[in-house]
């Protein structure tokens, strides 16, 4: 991934913050024909492991063999920056559109998994993740145990190695304190889908001088 100085994340509890808080990865492999594949998938990523599954169905996971190379990618929120929203537009206007987003990649080596108990585990794992900060948490043992073993007859484990991981923040790090703020008033009152979410982050990175 390409990442400039000032909008790489190098922390590891950030990094592990940012993928926790997404939740979900683009499991992306290559075909034996030689073009990517990508399926978006829920995640839990756990010292150097990523646990996942994919649909039975999904041609995808045929053509990854066991220890063969993939790419996970964790996008968090992203937004359209307009320049109007910059200081510097009304001080010499040499100011033009960006994109600003955060994302984690990982990259690493997949082992594939059929047995029942793997992903009976996996899918509890998953489950727990996501249900646990609720108030009334679905459990998978609220179902039927025939219906959830049907239902894992479905699915196939995904068990990622990660060997690099990559973390960036492209929040306008290397705009003046002025033209952020903008920015984030900008971001504010934006409808689109991520906008709010981005001033957030924006504001997070300068209260804490990640975006010095």
């Amino acid at each position: 991934m390409y990442t400039p100085a000032f909008n790489s994340v190098e922390e590891e509890t950030a990094i592990r913050a940012m993928v926790s808080a997404i939740g979900s990865a683009q499991f992306v492999t290559v075909d034996d024909d030689g073009f990517p594949t990508a399926t978006l998938l829920p995640i839990i990523w756990e010292r150097d492991t990523v646990i996942a599954h994919i649909a039975r169905a999904n041609p995808q996971w045929g053509t990854v063999a066991d220890g063969s190379p993939a790419l996970l990618i964790c996008a968090g929120p992203q937004a359209y920056i307009s320049p109007s929203w910059y200081a510097a537009k009304y001080e010499h206007g040499r100011v033009v559109p960006t994109w600003n987003y955060t994302a984690v990649h990982l990259t690493g080596t997949v082992r594939v998994h059929h047995d029942a108990d793997w992903l009976h585990q996996a899918v509890d794992r998953l489950t727990i993740t996501h249900e646990g900060p609720r108030e009334l948490p679905w459990q998978v043992t609220d179902a039927p145990e025939a219906f959830i073993q049907g239902q894992l007859r479905g699915i196939v484990g995904l068990e990622i190695t990660v060997t690099r991981v990559e973390g960036k923040a492209k929040l306008s790090q290397n705009r003046s304190a002025a033209d952020r703020r903008g920015v984030v008033e900008g971001l504010r009152g934006e409808a689109a889908v991520g906008a709010e979410a981005v001033a957030s982050e924006m504001e997070r990175a300068m209260a804490t001088g990640l975006s010095e």
